[in-house]
């Protein structure tokens, strides 16, 4: 007969019971910082095997290890990481690989992020960075030294839509032995797989595509078991690692992934076809576009095109605020990949992340727009953009 307990005592030891007949449709959550063992040997084997997913949650939980594995399977790789931003991911990868006194080469046109942490956080860990022009896979075998460890790439890159060749640029890096890290967050995994191109590593995003319900912050990293297994102790200790929670939430976005990004893509080259022929738009930056310089090895390297797009506008800085401003439906906001089409003015959106002299040599347009489509109409999303093109929102 066992002893009567204390209310608080009753109220610690509270489980809820795994169902033994039944089966969950939805994965449950096991939102828990830590779980406790059986017996001493139970506990010793579960504090001394690497990533272990039940053990204590900032070194792996069942819910974010679902998550993980479904996106490895997705980009084809052995094993994934999940972190807590698309920037925690980025900066686990690269410090995984380079230290005091390597070198990087990255492309010019990068994510503000990425290019604000390799200008300005790089140089004071001691990491010398070279930067070129991604269209150009002779660059990259032009900057390689012998102290180069790493490639940085993104393609299509953010917000230009210009796209890296991986199978050229992934085979110089291997002929002399660096590692290409490649930023597939635009393109999302239903898009493109760069390791089938040769990558080594693959990051993405995961509060855009992968989430996509504007509700979670994540990133994640993918790759062979060895360079995970490698970056997974560089995280925990950096403290770098998802919650179980927003793993759950993106688990849940993944289920619709590929619903979502036929009709991301879909409704991209319809409005990019718009914006093509509208008389006060100068350029307009996709892929999908046959007009586009890269839209053979867009065609070569991507299933799809993607929900993103960037147009230039005259009148600089204050024509692309004027833009972004007269649109009546589409939410500035600093994201895409969302079911709501979000819109950015990039040049006035990274004056913050770099200093004007960095913002001038990028090349980024004063007046260039980036549109990340959403799940609305087309023809809604279309007549919005007329409204602000024509100098006549519809809210007004």
């Amino acid at each position: 007969m066992s002893l009567p307990l204390a209310s608080s005592t009753l109220l610690a030891r509270i489980a809820v019971e795994e169902p033994v007949t039944s089966h969950p449709v939805a994965p449950p959550l096991f939102q828990t910082s830590t779980f406790w063992a059986e017996t001493p040997g139970c506990f010793a084997a579960m504090a001394t095997q690497a990533r272990h997913p039940a053990f204590y949650t900032r070194y792996g939980n069942p819910t974010t290890r679902a998550f993980e594995d479904a996106v490895a399977a997705l980009e084809g790789g052995e094993a994934a990481l999940a972190t807590a931003s698309g920037m925690a991911a980025i900066m686990v990868a690269i410090l995984d690989v380079v230290g005091r006194g390597d070198h990087v080469v990255a492309q010019e046109v990068l994510y503000g992020g990425t290019v604000g942490w390799l200008r300005n956080l790089a140089p004071y860990l001691g990491i010398d960075v070279t930067f070129v022009d991604q269209r150009d896979p002779d660059a990259f075998r032009s900057a390689i030294r012998s102290t180069t460890r790493l490639l940085v790439l993104e393609t299509p890159s953010n917000p230009m839509m210009r796209l890296t060749d991986l199978r050229a640029v992934t085979a110089i890096a291997r002929a002399r032995g660096v590692v290409t890290l490649v930023d597939n967050t635009i393109a999302s995994p239903i898009n493109q797989q760069p390791l089938s191109l040769g990558a080594d590593l693959v990051v993405h995003s995961a509060t855009k595509y992968i989430g996509g319900h504007s509700d979670l912050s994540a990133g994640i990293l993918v790759g062979s078991a060895e360079r995970i297994k490698s970056a997974s102790d560089k995280a925990c200790l950096f403290g770098a690692t998802l919650d179980p929670f927003a793993a759950w939430l993106a688990l849940r976005g993944l289920r619709t992934l590929p619903l979502r990004v036929e009709r991301h893509n879909a409704t991209a080259i319809t409005v990019a076809r718009y914006l093509s022929v509208h008389p006060a738009v100068a350029a307009v930056h996709y892929p999908g576009l046959a007009q586009h310089p890269e839209h053979a090895l867009a065609r070569d390297q991507m299933s799809g095109f993607g929900g993103v797009l960037s147009f230039e506008v005259g009148g600089g800085l204050a024509g692309g605020e004027a833009v972004v401003a007269g649109l009546c439906h589409a939410h500035r906001s600093a994201s895409f990949g969302s079911f709501s089409t979000l819109v950015v003015h990039p040049a006035a959106m990274w004056a913050g992340m770099m200093t004007s002299e960095q913002l001038a040599a990028s090349g980024l347009p004063a007046g260039l727009v980036r549109l990340g489509v959403g799940l609305e109409e087309p023809s809604d999303i279309i007549a919005d953009l007329q409204g602000a093109l024509n100098g006549m929102p519809a809210c007004r």
